[in-house]
């Protein structure tokens, strides 16, 4: 049963993926895409309710599977060598290639004696990764079904790319699934490489100039990450003579002290997973993305590229613990968690405040990857679900709003509520998840900040740092849902706009998710992932501290509290409701401009020079002369830059 659970969540996306590449017939590709999709998120959800297994996989096609994912690792590595030649990058050929000699030393010399590695071992971590792969990552890519006729429209195209697009939306859904199921860190870079190409394939999907740059540079960043992730493999295997995660870790777990030559592998699938995660430095080529159409960015950000580093780090986390690496982890974590809310402060473009949001909740995980105790584990896992949740969410929301009014600007969201009732309140709803409690984001950061401060290597500058990016993050967030909520258009009974079925349908189905994950967010935390922290500990002999953020949370007190709190938040947006439909229009003062206010049809202004009329504007202040980006970005990059240095270069 289990090998058919694990075929669909892996081999069917890329099976679907080619059958939609070949299929130009929309009719058929509007059916295949959902079936696929629920077929996907069953087995996902059948994995997730097995728990963990272990599973063989000696044959695949016939041949022995080991032989048959090398070959397909360098048939990989050739195209993408292949690709900066077309590209007339040196840079991504001299890394590619380096690549490729580093992998043939592995398998040729390193690996010509290997014991078989256990195919795939999951744990409770990549089984809540496979659920959150599959769920939103297929709402999302249902959404894209509707948006991308939309999209095909305003670009006027005589021949539709979406076979392209929804060939590579699967593979990457299923090189995800690959990436978290894998037990050897041989398979799991091919799945990892797959990500890479699929997101350039995607970011540059329009063709414009403006996507293929970023694609390029998306490109590079993550091919950096792939010749790390080859070096710490060779290390690894030369120090350890196994690929094995569960071997590596149980290694490494014994070890009363540990080494530089032990640790610098692991240095070096940090830098990997710090260019997948978009952190600082490596932030542009995700601000980048955002060129991408909107599905992507809402994959990207959610349920597959930023994740698999998150992942990545979770996962090899218990084999440096304790260590002075692990605190420069998490000072490197929390300096981007400050630093990209800071930026996210100076935006008014929607998807670049959901961008810097996602980079700095990626750096708030890394930081509790860094602390590297059970209970800012389970805080890291609780973010990362909700996260991955509100913010697919946020960013469909996002792309559906710039459909219809042609702006992606929160300040041009003034009186959506009377152009999308739906949209509008769906995307409040979202912002609520990231920003009030008792939604499971902001639960989920109150037991990272608890975690962190109960810490033994816990130091003033990780704690300020997220202290004050938590500050900046109540700021841009509340003032986008003030936009939203205190729009005129509140006060009238707006007509129902006309939405693709699909599209709404997604909106509708994520949005119910992010508030039933919310109110059943105990149940999250003491049966998903609670359990998932201590199997891993269990499994490695680690010790677990007392202490575990939430404890109280799943007792009966904390269910009675946080359902009184979802009470009361209720109850006030209810009263808020009634009360503004009671407001008449009249009510509303004018503003007043020192006695020059003047009107001119429905528009309130004043009287300029030369007795000019001059409308009325409100506007946010963005503080730009202050957080802007080109203020701040060069000085955040040189700062992160010295953090890597001292990470990977403290160990060489």
């Amino acid at each position: 049963m289990m090998n058919f659970l694990v075929f669909c969540c892996v081999v069917l996306p890329f099976i679907v993926g080619l059958t939609l590449y070949c299929v130009q017939n929309s009719s058929l590709r509007a059916m295949l895409v959902p079936t696929a999709v629920v077929v996907m998120a069953l087995a996902a959800i059948g994995l997730g309710a097995g728990g963990p297994f272990h599973m063989e996989a000696s044959q695949l096609f016939g041949l022995p599977t080991d032989a048959v994912f090398t070959l397909l690792d360098f048939l990989l590595l050739l195209y993408i060598l292949v690709l900066g030649w077309n590209l007339r990058s040196r840079l991504v050929m001299g890394m590619t290639a380096l690549q490729l000699i580093g992998m043939a030393y592995l398998k040729s010399v390193l690996m010509a004696h290997d014991i078989p590695v256990t195919g795939f071992a999951p744990d409770g971590l990549s089984l809540i990764m496979v659920i959150i792969i599959c769920v939103v990552g297929g709402l999302i890519t249902i959404y894209g079904l509707g948006y991308m006729d939309l999209h095909e429209e305003h670009l006027h195209l005589r021949t539709s790319r979406q076979p392209r697009f929804f060939a590579i939306i699967f593979c990457f859904l299923g090189a995800m699934n690959g990436l978290v199921l894998c037990n050897n860190m041989s398979w799991m870079f091919f799945f990892w490489e797959v990500t890479t190409l699929c997101s350039f394939f995607l970011i540059g999907h329009d063709g414009t100039e403006e996507a293929s740059k970023n694609a390029f540079r998306a490109l590079w960043m993550n091919v950096l990450g792939g010749l790390a992730f080859v070096s710490a493999m060779l290390f690894i295997q030369k120090s350890m003579g196994t690929l094995s995660t569960e071997v590596i870790l149980q290694k490494m777990a014994a070890l009363d002290i540990k080494s530089t030559a032990m640790l610098l592998p692991f240095a070096f699938l940090c830098l990997a997973a710090f260019t997948k995660s978009a952190q600082v430095p490596f932030e542009s080529w995700l601000c980048g993305a955002m060129v991408a159409p909107t599905p992507v960015s809402a994959l990207l950000h959610s349920a597959t590229m930023v994740k698999a580093g998150t992942y990545l780090l979770l996962r090899m986390a218990p084999a440096f613990a304790g260590t002075t690496m692990s605190t420069i982890v998490a000072l490197f974590g929390a300096f981007t968690f400050v630093g990209t809310c800071m930026l996210a402060v100076s935006q008014s473009n929607a998807k670049k405040i959901l961008a810097y949001s996602t980079i700095a909740n990626l750096g708030l995980i890394i930081t509790c990857v860094g602390i590297n105790t059970a209970a800012s584990m389970v805080a890291a896992t609780m973010i990362i679900v909700y996260h991955s949740v509100s913010k697919g969410l946020l960013f469909m929301c996002v792309g559906t709003i710039e459909q219809r009014i042609g702006s992606r600007d929160i300040e041009d969201m003034r009186g959506l509520y009377g152009v999308m009732p739906r949209t509008a309140t769906i995307t409040a709803i979202g912002i609520f998840t990231m920003l009030l409690p008792p939604f499971g984001m902001l639960i989920g950061k109150w037991m990272a900040i608890e975690a962190i401060a109960r810490a033994a290597q816990a130091m003033t500058p990780i704690l300020f740092f997220i202290a004050l990016g938590s500050a900046f993050t109540v700021f841009f967030w509340a003032r986008w849902a003030g936009i939203l909520i205190s729009s005129p258009s509140l006060y009238e009974y707006p007509v129902k706009g006309f939405q693709k079925p699909t599209v709404i349908f997604s909106l509708r189905m994520l949005c119910c998710v992010a508030l039933l994950f919310s109110f059943i967010s105990p149940v999250v935390l003491k049966d998903f992932v609670g359990p998932s922290v201590e199997g891993v500990y269990a499994r490695f002999n680690l010790r677990v501290e007392g202490f575990i953020p939430g404890a109280n949370f799943t007792s009966v007190e904390g269910y009675s509290w946080i359902y009184l709190l979802f009470i009361m938040l209720a109850l006030g947006v209810w009263f808020a409701w009634r009360m503004s439909r009671k407001v008449p229009e009249k009510a509303h003062a004018l503003p007043y401009f020192s006695g020059l206010a003047a009107r001119e049809g429905d528009e309130v202004g004043f009287r300029g020079p030369m007795n000019v009329f001059e409308p009325a504007r409100v506007s946010n202040y963005y503080l730009t002369q202050y957080f802007g980006e080109e203020k701040v970005t060069h000085a955040i990059d040189v700062i992160s830059i010295a953090f890597l240095i001292v990470l990977v270069g403290g160990l060489l």
